[in-house]
């Protein structure tokens, strides 16, 4: 069974409307699914760690979905290295931030991106330049850094991410 584990933003959580909308679309899917709960980690790179230990404590069989929102994003960009995960879903990624250990990302899956373009926490130029590396989806929308103005586009976006990737 392909699983999917999601990771929250430095403010949010498990449970937050993003996550638990694309959560439902994983599941209609036939996806197991997974959000992991760092609301007791404020370091990027220990929740890093704490998703590296809880997929190795899974073991899950088949393809691995990584999906992130802010800090998530950067946490499933930098576990990719060892997850090799079957594709990334990141929206907001807070990527190339000061003080985050991983600052170079070559992932080895299929990547999209939605960020918004009035992001005043994360620039959208952040994922631009990540994009522009590596060749993979951006989706830049009309919205803020908590992406809420699309949380009808993101399940929509997410689906069709989903069967691209078989």
């Amino acid at each position: 069974m392909k699983t999917i584990y999601f990771s929250h933003g430095k403010e949010s959580g498990p449970n937050g409307r993003k996550i638990q909308s694309l959560v439902a679309v994983g599941k209609q899917n036939g996806f197991e699914t997974h959000s992991i709960d760092y609301t007791h980690l404020d370091n990027p790179d220990a929740r890093v760690e704490h998703l590296l230990k809880t997929i190795e404590s899974d073991k899950p069989q088949g393809d691995i979905i990584l999906v992130g929102s802010s800090m998530g994003g950067y946490v499933s960009m930098a576990a990719s290295a060892q997850v090799k995960p079957a594709g990334m879903f990141l929206m907001a990624p807070a990527l190339y931030l000061q003080g985050f250990n991983v600052q170079e990302f070559h992932p080895a899956c299929p990547v999209e991106i939605v960020h918004g373009w009035n992001d005043d926490i994360i620039p959208f130029e952040h994922s631009l330049r990540f994009a522009e590396k590596q060749k993979c989806t951006l989706h830049l929308v009309d919205d803020d850094h908590r992406l809420s103005h699309s949380l009808e586009t993101l399940p929509k976006l997410f689906e069709l991410f989903l069967k691209q990737l078989g």
